[in-house]
């Protein structure tokens, strides 16, 4: 196990209630003037930015209102929120969504925090040094943003998207209500699904020592989660495989399944360039159909976790006499359970053809100049073979 650090400051408001208290934390807090920043519809079909409303006003709270945050959240957007928070002196942004909404939010902090233009500080990797405050109403399971250090803009200019993370990013609360993601559609749950688990296999398949107590944390919570996730998809008003997905949304992404391993993330670093070249493509469904096919490329480097995943997580029997038979069939399981949720499993689904690679390829590798660190540095013509795998 390596040397690391764990810090998840952002305080939790688990369950049904939890969103009553709102407006109350906030003013002791001693936030008096909040911008109030969601979606385009969802969170006031369900009523609850009604509910968020009468909480702030019943606790004497001011708020503006700054919605219309799409998916795969743009710089635009955020730069406006930015120039309305000054003009109305903003102290405190609420956001009431999802992953899109929350690292909104979160570039939207970045500008207030420091003056600068947020997307400067993504693309030159500029470190904040102070925050400004940020709180979550959580209405979808899946990016982990309520409580992670990360976020993800997009900008349509350049057809970029791009991260930045610190833990000045993390949020000061999250309020988390299972209830709230009941109405959340088949296929957004199972994007949520996708991307829980994702997130904690990008920190499980690294290149570490031993390290059996994270690995089996991670291993844990992917089984419950793919557990949880068939009742969610098949009953999306089962309160207790909500709250599952929502609690491990937040613990994949939180830090504590990457403790004392090092974090490499190189499906995530080639789906970004899925969704930020085609707007179409939901972050998850990108990585649904990448993951197993980068995972067919890599697997011989590392045959003992994969096996290991394929028998821990996916139920797959140990072929003692042939442990890569077994690791390519936890692979090929893993791709059915994605199917089996609704998700895209091939570049087809996601409306990607071949003569589209080389646009999404150029834009991860800086044309060939940049390679992705993997088991192995993956070359433009390795990611290449990868979508090839996806077909």
């Amino acid at each position: 196990m390596y040397d690391f650090e764990y810090y998840a400051p952002t305080k939790v408001f688990f369950g049904r209630d939890s969103d009553e208290k709102i407006g109350t934390v906030l003013r002791d807090y001693g936030a008096s003037r909040i911008l109030l920043h969601y979606g385009r519809g969802s969170a006031e079909k369900s009523g609850l930015l009604d509910k968020v409303r009468k909480s702030l006003s019943e606790a004497g709270l001011e708020y503006i209102e700054f919605g219309n945050v799409e998916a795969n959240p743009k710089i635009d957007l955020i730069r406006r929120g930015i120039e309305l928070s000054k003009k109305e002196n903003i102290d405190f942004i609420l956001a009431v969504g999802g992953g899109s909404v929350i690292d909104s939010a979160k570039s939207i902090s970045l500008g207030l925090a420091h003056d600068m233009d947020p997307w400067e500080m993504i693309t030159s990797q500029i470190m904040p040094t102070k925050n400004f405050p940020i709180g979550v109403v959580l209405t979808h399971a899946a990016a982990g943003s309520e409580m992670s250090n990360s976020h993800v803009v997009t900008n349509p200019e350049y057809n970029l998207k791009r991260s930045l993370n610190h833990d000045l990013l993390r949020p000061i609360f999250a309020f988390m209500n299972p209830e709230n993601t009941y109405s959340v559609s088949k296929y957004q749950t199972g994007c949520g699904i996708v991307d829980i688990l994702m997130h904690t296999c990008e920190r499980y398949f690294t290149i570490d020592e031993d390290n059996d107590l994270t690995d089996r944390i991670s291993e844990g919570l992917m089984v419950a989660v793919k557990n949880a996730g068939i009742e969610a998809i098949k009953d999306p008003y089962n309160y207790e495989a909500r709250a599952t997905l929502m609690w491990a949304s937040s613990l994949s992404h939180n830090g504590l399944t990457g403790c004392g391993k090092k974090i490499l993330f190189p499906v995530h670093k080639m789906e970004h360039d899925f969704s930020g070249l085609f707007d179409h493509v939901a972050h998850a469904a990108g990585l649904s159909v990448l993951f197993p096919a980068w995972a067919k490329y890599v697997y011989k480097h590392d045959i003992r976790k994969f096996s290991q995943f394929a028998t821990r997580v996916w139920g797959v029997e140990m072929n003692y006499d042939n442990p890569e038979r077994t690791a390519l069939r936890g692979i090929e399981v893993m791709t059915e359970y994605f199917r089996q949720i609704g998700m895209p499993t091939t570049m087809k689904e996601l409306g990607i053809n071949p003569e589209d690679y080389e646009s999404i390829v150029n834009l991860t590798t800086d044309n060939g100049k940049k390679t992705i660190a993997s088991y192995v540095e993956l070359t433009k013509e390795d990611i290449l073979n990868i979508y090839r795998l996806a077909e």
